[in-house]
């Protein structure tokens, strides 16, 4: 990130673009698994929410708020991993 300036740049925004798609494709994997206690519906709400947020942090141009889109789905993805829900 470039020092000093609040919104992403065009390098920014490649460098960060891979990280956000993994995490996303994590999580949705994630929200399959059988350790958690969902039913085929709210398996299917979640994922919806997830897609959501990712939908609307895609737009998203200001550095703080990509990294705070990232910090989040790494602390929901850790939650996921042990089986509850974030």
């Amino acid at each position: 990130m470039a020092k000093g300036l609040v919104w992403a740049t065009a390098e920014d925004l490649a460098r960060n673009k891979p990280v956000v798609l993994s995490l996303y494709r994590q999580i949705l994997r994630s929200l399959n698994s059988p350790q958690l206690p969902l039913s085929l519906a709210a398996r299917l709400a979640k994922k919806a929410e997830a897609r959501t947020i990712f939908l609307f942090g895609s737009e998203e141009r200001s550095l703080h708020n990509i990294a705070d889109l990232i910090d989040a789905a790494q602390h929901s993805l850790s939650i996921l991993k042990k089986g509850r829900l974030p």
